[in-house]
């Protein structure tokens, strides 16, 4: 089993930055990759970008905009995302999930509100 908890997510203002992160434990030695998401409210949940165990990201184009960064500290198990220049409609649930093979392991969420 793997357990996966974000944090980091408060109550900000327009153009601050934030960094969440998301711990990751338990039976971590089989994950290949870390996703990071965010769902808004009356929105699906959308996907921003992913970093694998060797550090290699991907990101949504469409979601980023060049605003976004996911690091890593694999001997912490814990993966990072920053948030820059942030705008109210960044205002959502940010979610991670651990890969195994087929399975996804999801965090409970953290919540970023971002007020204009």
């Amino acid at each position: 089993q793997v357990q996966v908890v974000e944090s980091g997510g408060k109550f900000v203002q327009a153009g601050d930055s934030l960094r969440l992160s998301c711990i990751i434990s338990g039976s971590t030695a089989g994950i290949t990759a870390t996703g990071w998401f965010r769902q808004a409210p009356g929105k699906e949940r959308e996907f921003l970008g992913r970093i694998t165990w060797s550090r290699v990201q991907t990101y949504s184009a469409d979601a980023v905009k060049g605003r976004f960064t996911i690091s890593s500290d694999n001997a912490k198990n814990t993966v990072n995302l920053q948030i820059n220049s942030l705008k109210p409609e960044d205002t959502a649930v940010y979610y991670c999930n651990a890969a195994v093979g087929t399975l996804r392991y999801w965090g409970q969420g953290t919540q970023v509100t971002v007020s204009s």
